[in-house]
């Protein structure tokens, strides 16, 4: 069955939930697991590790870049314990697996803020008002902790598959309801999500490789091609970029190796790469759950960093409440199908540039595409390269100010 991670919120008996399923499937729980082999592997003490976990930040660690280490050292040894099949993780550490691991379900405990006071107020015999200070120091933290990972709030419901709210839900309904996710068929291990973490592995490896080297760069690997995606631009970045894929091909495993600017990347108006122009909002809307994660990991290598949905209903709700300027959409779904989200979003969200992506389109649905207002119609498979570029160019037309209607003046 899936490997399941859990994060949840102070306060929200995500831990409770956690053991509990843990029980309930048979599972192993690896989150004490993974500080104690980090700590033995490594020589970090326990203590240091859970700190870093728990979002503290030494005051000299932009000298020491213990936590940069720190992070990078327990990659390595999840990446390996996560190989193996029915094992349940809960913590910030979830925070480290990547999107592109197919056969991971992802969930988010919650409860609303009343609730979470009068548990810590209880639990802890203290008063509400130093409950709430507790908690509003728990939440800053794992702000900061996302931030720095994810770039995204440790509570957005883009980085899981399910949110239970603790305050609607018991333990045991939240135990059941991920029980039932973890046995769908969704999230069977394949041969290509085994073969994502297989690269999570050597993606981690080399992460901290650099870190140790003092460099603070996101990793990518595909089948032992590896690609360093720059933050920053620097002086002479030809030998920058040398040292870094020296580093990078010292680490076994390792084929070849790209060096890229990466998502974050700021530039000045002389640099090379400063008339790159990315699409800041981009859906990418597929049932096929490990065909659009890795779908999204290739595209961040090349500077286009995309949310995912998997079906037509979470593709309507996701435009509604967040900023999209390009969609990616496969046409065959269950529940809502891709032409009936085209027709909808074209309706009323006619900014919004959508691409079908499909493996089972015709003729005829190509034509109807076209007729609602499709920026592009491409067929599965397609070079990531000639998708990006149609990205790019979805996003430039949308800046000329061509979509959707003009308003009167």
């Amino acid at each position: 069955m899936a490997i399941i991670s859990i994060f949840g919120g102070s306060f929200c008996r995500g831990d409770e939930i956690a053991e509990k399923t843990t029980a309930a499937l048979g599972y192993r729980r690896i989150d004490d697991l993974l500080v104690k082999e980090t700590s033995t592997e490594f020589g970090i003490p326990g203590k240091k590790l859970q700190h870093t976990l728990q979002g503290d930040v030494s005051a000299l660690n932009k000298i020491t870049r213990e936590r940069e280490k720190n992070i990078a050292s327990l990659r390595v040894v999840l990446a390996r314990l996560i190989l193996e099949d029915d094992r349940l993780i809960y913590g910030t550490a979830t925070h480290l697996l990547p999107r592109n691991i197919a056969h991971i379900l992802r969930v988010c405990i919650v409860a609303d803020q009343p609730n979470r006071i009068k548990t810590a107020s209880e639990s802890l015999s203290i008063p509400k008002n130093k409950a709430e200070s507790i908690i509003r120091n728990f939440d800053t933290k794992m702000k900061h902790w996302t931030d720095r990972l994810l770039n995204a709030s440790p509570y957005d419901p883009r980085l899981y598959d399910i949110v239970i709210p603790t305050h609607d839900l018991s333990v045991e309904q939240a135990v059941e309801m991920i029980k039932k996710y973890a046995g769908s068929e969704q999230l069977k291990t394949t041969e290509r999500s085994k073969s994502a973490a297989g690269d999570f592995v050597l993606s981690s490896k080399v992460n901290l490789a650099l870190t140790k080297e003092g460099y603070d760069i996101d990793v990518f690997s595909e089948n032992a091609r590896v690609t360093l995606l720059l933050d920053r631009e620097v002086i002479r970045m030809k030998q920058h970029k040398e040292k870094l894929i020296q580093i990078a091909e010292n680490v076994e495993g390792v084929g070849e190796v790209d060096v890229r600017p990466g998502p974050k990347f700021q530039v000045s108006s002389t640099n090379p790469w400063a008339n790159i122009d990315l699409p800041p909002k981009i859906l990418l809307v597929d049932d096929e759950r490990e065909f659009v994660q890795t779908l999204s990991e290739r595209l961040q290598t090349r500077n286009l960093e995309s949310s995912i949905v998997y079906d037509g209903e979470q593709a309507l709700d996701f435009v509604s409440r967040n900023q999209t300027d390009v969609m990616v959409l496969d046409l065959m779904m269950p529940g809502i199908n891709g032409i009936e989200v085209l027709r909808r979003v074209k309706k009323d969200y006619p900014k919004v540039e959508v691409i079908i992506l499909t493996g089972h389109g015709s003729d005829k649905e190509k034509a109807l595409s076209e007729e609602l207002g499709a920026f592009a119609y491409l067929q599965k498979p397609i070079d990531i390269d000639a998708l990006a570029k149609v990205m790019k160019d979805a996003y430039q037309k949308i800046n000329r100010g061509e979509s959707g209607d003009t308003e009167e003046s």
